[in-house]
């Protein structure tokens, strides 16, 4: 009679365990590939009852779930490009016009003697001009100050600023070939470094080119991060533009670049915008692939444009990248990254010395139409304050 009562009390407790377990167990969840836990998506908040619309079955109707609903991004429209470096002088004159100032207070002196041009020499190196350029500005100044005799301060102003204009050579073609052209959409190649801001270049670029009504396809041909992928797609939801990538970390950039090509071809776009992987200059290998990308692309239709996105603030190191770069693929504009946060302008003379090809563009912040056509003219205006 104990040990059927036992038995009996024992059954209670069993059941009553397993009762417990139920209730407590972990809800909405499973146990994923590799013992990793996926969590259940948190269910959507109530939405408020209404009365059903004409034609809408009030029973049956399965809830939308978030499985089954689609985020939206809006898509924005970017201003236009033309005259935003002159929107952005402010800007750029906040690094810029102590060059300016520095040059303007010397020339200004009642007495230039040797020294002076000296210092005149130095802080135009200082600004990265390059030696050589600075030498033949100095120059050219000594000549213009001996025939100008007297010198006012709107004189000197002048004088500097046609300097100024002349070693920027604003007869530079700076138009940036976007243009579709037998049938095929303009096809441009953004290269360079690690770290110069490419990615971020090339999703300015779309807008830019988007709000001057242009269509545009992006490539995501580095393909050796991930995030630059991602990055470069979202860019592009932003203002509407696809981005083809593709579908694991590693691929071949070149096929990559085929591809985006190919279908801005079938899809008649305007333009296709090929972001490549960032790589050192001195690393051969990687060089030798970003000469491989574009001769990929051009079997399918031409390059229009290589453009080369620099950091202002490497100063002369920039001109070395750019050296080897330019050997690679044949580079036809410069990109010329955070020229705002640097005093040292020169380098938009120095590196347009050193390739013979003109800056196109320039950035002048991290927002996302802080991308501007570069004007030598109004550039020079940012200097002199």
């Amino acid at each position: 009679m104990e040990y059927v009562i036992l038995g009996i009390v024992l059954g209670v407790l069993a059941i009553a365990g397993a009762g417990w377990l139920f209730f407590l167990r972990p809800r909405g969840g499973h146990r994923g590939g590799r013992g990793a836990t996926v969590p259940t998506p948190r269910p959507p908040a109530p939405a408020q009852e209404r009365a059903p619309a004409a034609g809408e079955e009030q029973a049956g109707a399965a809830p939308e779930t978030p499985a089954t609903a689609t985020a939206t991004i809006d898509i924005e429209r970017p201003p236009p490009s033309a005259g935003r470096l002159v929107r952005l002088r402010a800007r750029l004159a906040r690094s810029q016009t102590g060059i300016g100032s520095a040059l303007l207070s010397l020339l200004s002196r009642d007495r230039l003697d040797d020294e002076t041009w000296d210092e005149i020499e130095e802080v135009l190196i200082t600004a990265d001009v390059g030696v050589a350029p600075s030498r033949v500005m100095v120059d050219d100044l000594r000549t213009k100050v001996k025939v100008l005799g007297t010198r006012g301060a709107t004189e000197v102003r002048d004088l500097l600023r046609t300097e100024l204009l002349t070693q920027l050579n604003p007869d530079l073609d700076r138009s940036l070939r976007t243009d579709p052209h037998g049938g095929n959409p303009a096809v441009v190649l953004m290269v360079g470094v690690n770290g110069t801001g490419k990615t971020t270049t090339c999703g300015k670029l779309a807008r830019n080119l988007i709000g001057d009504g242009h269509t545009v396809l992006l490539g995501a041909a580095d393909t050796f991060r991930a995030a630059a992928a991602d990055q470069l797609q979202t860019w592009g939801q932003r203002v509407g533009a696809e981005t083809v990538r593709a579908d694991r970390e590693g691929a071949d950039p070149a096929s990559v670049a085929f591809e985006a090509v190919t279908k801005g071809i079938a899809d008649k776009v305007d333009a296709v915008l090929v972001d490549t992987a960032g790589r050192l200059h001195t690393k051969t290998g990687l060089m030798d692939e970003l000469g491989k990308v574009k001769r990929v692309i051009e079997k399918r239709t031409t390059v229009d444009e290589v453009l080369l996105v620099l950091d202002a603030t490497t100063g002369q190191n920039g001109l070395r990248q750019a050296r080897v770069f330019a050997e690679v693929v044949d580079v036809t504009g410069i990109v010329l990254t955070k020229l705002d946060g640097t005093a040292k302008g020169g380098i938009v003379i120095a590196v347009q010395r050193e390739l013979g090809v003109p800056v196109k563009l320039v950035g002048l912040g991290e927002g996302p139409d802080d991308l501007a056509p570069f004007d030598p003219a109004a550039f020079v205006d940012a200097i002199l304050g």
